[in-house]
C-alpha cells in the first residue's frame, strides 16, 4: 500500500468512523501469531501474507487500494464464519 493510499484511507475513516471499526475488527483477524514478541509490537499481518493477499485481490503487491475497497473487503470478512 502506497503512502498516498494510506492517507486517503485515513481521511476516509475520519469522515466515516464506523467503517474504521469494521476494518479494525477484520484487521485483527489478519494479525501474525505472537505479534507481541517482535518489533514493531503491533498486531500487524506478516509482510509475506499481506503481499499474497494484495496480489490475489488486486494483481499486484503494490497496488493503490481505495478506501471503499478496504471497507468492502472488511465487511465481507466479518460476514464469514471463522472458527465455527
Amino acid at each position: 500500500m502506497t503512502p498516498t493510499s494510506r492517507s486517503a484511507i485515513v481521511a476516509y475513516f475520519l469522515r466515516r468512523p464506523f467503517d474504521a471499526v469494521a476494518v479494525g475488527r477484520a484487521g485483527w483477524r489478519l494479525r501474525r501469531r505472537h505479534w507481541w514478541r517482535t518489533r514493531p509490537y503491533l498486531p500487524l499481518p506478516d509482510q509475506k501474507y499481506w503481499d499474497f493477499r494484495m496480489k490475489t485481490a488486486f494483481g499486484d503487491e503494490h497496488a493503490n487500494v481505495e478506501a471503499r475497497d478496504v471497507v468492502a473487503a472488511a465487511r465481507w470478512s466479518l460476514r464469514q464464519r471463522v472458527g465455527k
